[in-house]
């Protein structure tokens, strides 16, 4: 799910100051330890190959963040593409691949111990 900053409803405005609230974004009561992420990505990156032998063959870790520049699209399970672009709100849920269609700069918080597992399966593919 992507929210452009335009749909995100407008709770307070003064001179100097905008207050935008989303809510419903998401539930994170099911997990433990929420990590805060900065991923700085080029263009042409694909998680496709660093995701096999994960369940799917897909990231099964849930994202919520921000784009702060670039353009990313992800793919699910069924096939699905969703692009999020700068100054987008984003959820990812479980099951999804990444592809990064120009350089981006994202900010995600993600539940640890399960972003850990696929972080360190990324790690151990480059790794060969």
């Amino acid at each position: 799910m992507k929210v452009a900053k335009q749909d995100v409803d407008v709770q307070l405005e003064m001179p100097g100051v905008v207050m935008r609230q989303r809510l419903g974004f998401g539930d994170v009561s099911a997990y433990d330890g929420i990590s805060g992420e900065y991923f700085t990505l080029a263009k042409g990156v694909d998680t496709t190959p660093l995701f096999q032998g994960l369940d799917g063959n897909l990231c099964q870790c849930p994202h919520w963040g921000y784009v702060l520049s670039g353009t990313i699209t992800t793919t699910d399970a069924s096939g699905s593409e969703e692009t999020v672009r700068e100054h987008d709100l984003f959820y990812w849920p479980p099951g999804h691949n990444v592809r990064v269609d120009d350089d981006a700069e994202i900010v995600m918080f993600s539940p640890q111990a399960e972003h850990s597992h696929v972080i360190e399966h990324m790690v151990a593919m480059v790794k060969g």
